[in-house]
């Protein structure tokens, strides 16, 4: 799959793919991604939600068992092609601010 296709990632889809660069539950994904954002980015849960179904149905994140973990929570990390992903989009990110720093 062309990974430009999928560009550019919308902010919050950005902020848990992040997150996600270590195996975390739903509710520290929403944790995370509002300390990342210096508290600009505020998931509600039925986004998360439902941006984790879309996430895992284009295999760009997968549920992971973690020991000692609470049975009840499910905890989601990056696939090898999300973290391709993300770092196209990261790059595609550096590549705006160096044209804009440029002309500014």
């Amino acid at each position: 799959m062309n990974l430009n296709k999928l560009l550019p990632l919308s902010e919050t889809t950005f902020y848990i793919m992040l997150s996600l660069r270590e195996p975390l539950h739903g509710y520290a994904i929403m944790q995370n991604v509002e300390a990342l954002s210096n508290g600009k980015v505020r998931i509600a849960a039925g986004t998360l939600y439902g941006a984790i179904e879309n996430l895992t149905k284009q295999m760009m994140i997968k549920e992971v068992e973690v020991e000692n973990q609470d049975k009840r929570r499910r905890v989601y990390a990056l696939t090898s092609y999300g973290k391709k992903l993300l770092a196209s989009e990261i790059e595609r990110l550096k590549h705006l601010i160096a044209i804009s720093s440029d002309l500014l």
